[in-house]
């Protein structure tokens, strides 16, 4: 049985840092990418099973880079939770219209990222 494969989309390292260590006591394996551009790139060779997705990011937007893996064969149906640190409200709204699956604002706990992360690609 293979572990499944996490993809973070996030410019920040101290960011990736916490999701690297929530993710070291599992079963996932992680991927990153430093910015929109490179994320879908990253989605469409690595074929994730699941992505998370930081809004702000440089070279194309979180929600843009959502948008264009949407529209792509490969990872249409690949569950994306989008995650920002400047909740604005209608924010929500935004990512799922641009097809997230999910939608978590910073700071959030670890603890529930790893619950999300689980719910929406399982553990085998």
């Amino acid at each position: 049985m293979t572990a499944k494969t996490i993809l973070y989309v996030e410019d920040n390292e101290m960011n990736r840092q916490i999701v690297r260590d929530l993710l070291k006591r599992t079963k996932y394996q992680l991927v990153e990418a430093h910015d929109g551009e490179a994320g879908v790139a990253k989605a469409l060779e690595v074929k994730p099973d699941l992505i998370l997705m930081d809004i702000q990011l440089p070279r194309l937007s979180g929600l843009d880079a959502t948008r264009k893996l949407r529209a792509d064969a490969v990872t249409a149906s690949t569950p994306i939770i989008t995650i920002t640190s400047f909740a604005l409200s209608g924010d929500e709204q935004k990512a799922k219209e641009a097809g997230a699956t999910a939608y978590l604002a910073k700071p959030y706990s670890p603890r529930d990222l790893l619950a999300l992360i689980r719910r929406l690609a399982p553990e085998e």
